[in-house]
């Protein structure tokens, strides 16, 4: 196993929560209904204030071997939080909040990696849905900027599955980084699905 196959197989078997979550039904579901750039950019910031201070925790933990990478990525998340746009106020909570139940009880740098990993695959999903909004929104200056966003998402990625192929050692670690990202992934769809349901929208089921 490697970082490339990992990401492989994860794209694979998660490819119908990984589609509904670069779907319109998300990003209604991440703004509460209300379908507004607004909305949009106070969903993705309170997204972006999360994803920053859980790989700041992470990144404070010194027995991390990962530590460095996750303050990497907490200082991306941060900048992506006041790129969106700084006069934006964040949600009080991300909608996505399993995903980071989940995060948090993740230990050790093989499954840290496996969840900063899942979550980066949702994040592509959901910027790239971002885009498309301002796209039909007529809004091609914010539409560029999540390209950006999206695009340091990607760069994110890569920076985290060299680091799955330099820490895991074994078949194990492997293991564990693919659990982890299995479960943030699917803790993410069960956000959808809840939050969907909750304003009266009933999701199809995983086939």
């Amino acid at each position: 196993m490697d970082g490339t196959t990992l990401v492989d197989a994860l794209t694979d078997d998660l490819e119908t929560e990984l589609s509904r979550l670069g779907s319109s039904k998300w990003l209604y579901a991440l703004t509460d209904g209300e379908m507004t750039g607004t909305a949009v950019r106070a969903a993705a910031a309170a997204d972006a204030a999360a994803a920053a201070d859980r790989f700041e925790s992470w990144a404070a933990d010194a027995d991390d071997e990962a530590a460095p990478l996750f303050s990497d990525l907490a200082a991306t998340a941060a900048d992506r939080r006041e790129t969106v746009d700084s006069d934006t106020d964040p949600a009080p909570e991300p909608a996505d909040r399993r995903t980071y139940e989940t995060l948090a009880g993740l230990d050790g740098a093989a499954s840290r990696l496996g969840g900063a990993l899942g979550h980066s695959l949702v994040t592509d999903r959901t910027a790239g849905q971002m885009v498309g909004f301002f796209v039909g929104d007529a809004d091609p200056s914010t539409a560029g900027t999540f390209r950006d966003l999206r695009s340091a998402a990607a760069d994110d990625r890569d920076r985290i599955v060299d680091a799955l192929d330099s820490l895991c050692d074994d078949e194990e670690d492997w293991n564990r980084a693919r659990r982890a990202a299995t479960a943030v992934v699917e803790a993410a769809y069960e956000d959808y699905v809840e939050t969907l349901e909750s304003m009266g929208i009933k999701p199809k089921n995983v086939c």
